[in-house]
């Protein structure tokens, strides 16, 4: 019986993202990761989500605040939703692609399994930068053997009545649809740590 009980223990996500994780500009319990705790509860899947997402977090941010993260809440998954911040700076993808790494890393070495979630910047960004920008999480998902949410945008980023004013931040009637292109891995991902 101890053994059932300890397998049953729940599991702890933890969310590290920026603003399209933070709730930014949302009544607070709309965003994806409110959903995403929903959700894991409606499925019956024993779960606690830690959202430590920060608006205006940039991967070098996310790097420098994990080590601590992973000590407080011990999660057994780490959600990374990092980058948007980097690319709509345009900062060279390669260092965004060292400190998620790094990221990976870290919350490797504290034995939580990692799930990336990726972005696309807009084309006024510069084809050769935007396409540089979208691989690296390709490439990096297959080197860290992560699991991957290529575009969390996807089917939302065309729509610009899903979008609040500054046409940067999801509306809350979005988030939904959000979460449909987190959940298949986030599910899978929690079952199998």
């Amino acid at each position: 019986m101890a053994a059932a009980s300890a397998y049953s223990a729940p599991k702890t996500v933890l969310v590290v993202g920026d603003s399209l994780s933070a709730e930014y500009g949302l009544s607070r319990g709309t965003g994806w990761v409110a959903l995403a705790e929903q959700k894991l509860k409606q499925n019956n899947i024993d779960a606690v989500v830690v959202n430590a997402s920060v608006s205006g977090e940039t991967t070098s941010g996310g790097r420098s605040r994990l080590p601590a993260l992973l000590t407080k809440y011990k999660p057994d998954v780490v959600v990374i939703e990092l980058g948007a911040n980097d690319g709509l700076r345009g900062l060279p993808v390669a260092a965004a692609q060292a400190n998620l790494r790094a990221m990976n890393d870290a919350a490797t070495q504290a034995k939580a399994r990692v799930m990336l979630i990726g972005m696309r910047m807009p084309p006024n960004y510069g084809r050769d930068y935007a396409d540089k920008f979208f691989a690296m999480y390709g490439t990096l998902s297959k080197d860290i053997k992560a699991p991957l949410v290529p575009f969390m945008l996807d089917g939302i980023a065309d729509q610009p009545q899903m979008f609040q004013s500054d046409r940067l931040h999801p509306l809350a009637e979005a988030h939904p649809a959000i979460l449909a292109n987190i959940w298949p891995v986030l599910q899978k991902t929690i079952k199998t740590k």
